[in-house]
């Protein structure tokens, strides 16, 4: 790390092994971030993410000796996995960009905090050693990525997004086959019939699975389930869209159990970090964008 620009900027570069799309999902949303956001020793309470151009991140870091550092940061510039620009407006005033960059798998953040002075940049490093709180606040991420974020092997993949769109969309988007077209794969039939059995072929870089299906759990508008397997190989797992309505918005839960089953492949096709990321990726911008547009 090292202070360039009259001396008023910290910069510092890491590599996590995650893709950067479970980087970026830690870095966005409240439930990820309070968990492992600031220097060793801090917790927080989130009021407000707003992570996009123009909004607002609210939040309080509670210090290890009770001393609570109210922050809010106005986001400048958002690009999903890619990019996160926000002016922290609260003192220490400072501008920091965030960029994530994938690598075979892994994924380089390179953070950026520019103050507005010399003195400012001074006072925080010296007063608040923001460069050592900067290189422990990465490897708390770094510690969560590994542990917490990924969890256990044979731990289910948990996700939750919430929309902008009542229940009973969400649930044609999730249950009627030429909805599912649109956003999650092109399936031949599809019925949200316990017993049900479809399947589709899907893949990465050329290498194609052919997925056989079975609806296992049905309530009409809340509850969705069905058997997840491949073709050819050992293992079976079961995937569960939960629905709940939160005023004019809806709240998925998406759970996916028995991933550990699966054999390991060459390329890890069907290794545990491919599946977040995947489901991170067709609930986090396929189907937001397909409610939501």
């Amino acid at each position: 790390m090292e202070a360039k620009n009259d001396d008023r900027e910290l910069r510092i570069s890491r590599l996590f092994d995650a893709p950067v799309e479970l980087v970026w999902e830690v870095f966005t949303t409240p439930e990820h971030i309070k968990n492992w956001w600031g220097p060793n020793g801090f917790t927080n309470t989130i009021h407000k993410m707003d992570v996009r151009p123009g909004g607002e991140w609210d939040f309080i870091m509670h210090g290890p000796d009770g001393t609570d550092y109210k922050n809010r940061s106005i986001y400048k510039d958002v690009v999903t996995n890619e990019r996160i620009v926000f002016d922290h407006v609260s003192g220490p005033q400072f501008t920091a960009t965030i960029v994530f960059t994938p690598k075979d798998g892994s994924t380089l953040i390179d953070w950026h905090m520019l103050f507005e002075s010399k003195e400012q940049f001074e006072q925080v490093v010296k007063t608040f050693k923001a460069d050592e709180g900067l290189k422990q606040n990465l490897e708390k991420l770094r510690v969560y990525l590994n542990g917490d974020a990924a969890e256990k092997k044979d731990a289910p993949i948990v996700i939750e997004r919430t929309y902008n769109a009542p229940i009973a969309t969400v649930w044609e988007a999730i249950s009627n086959r030429d909805r599912m077209a649109e956003w999650y794969f092109d399936l031949a039939a599809f019925r949200p019939e316990v017993g049900f059995e479809f399947s589709f072929t899907g893949g990465n870089e050329g290498r194609e699975f052919l997925h056989l299906c079975k609806v296992t759990k049905v309530v009409p508008g809340k509850l969705l389930a069905y058997m997840w397997r491949y073709d050819g190989y050992s293992g079976s797992s079961e995937v569960t869209f939960e629905l709940f309505e939160e005023g004019d918005s809806t709240r998925v839960k998406l759970t996916h159990t028995g991933i550990h089953t699966f054999p390991v492949i060459p390329h890890n096709d069907l290794a545990k970090e491919n599946f977040v990321a995947g489901w991170t990726h067709i609930l986090g911008t396929s189907l937001k964008d397909f409610l939501e547009k």
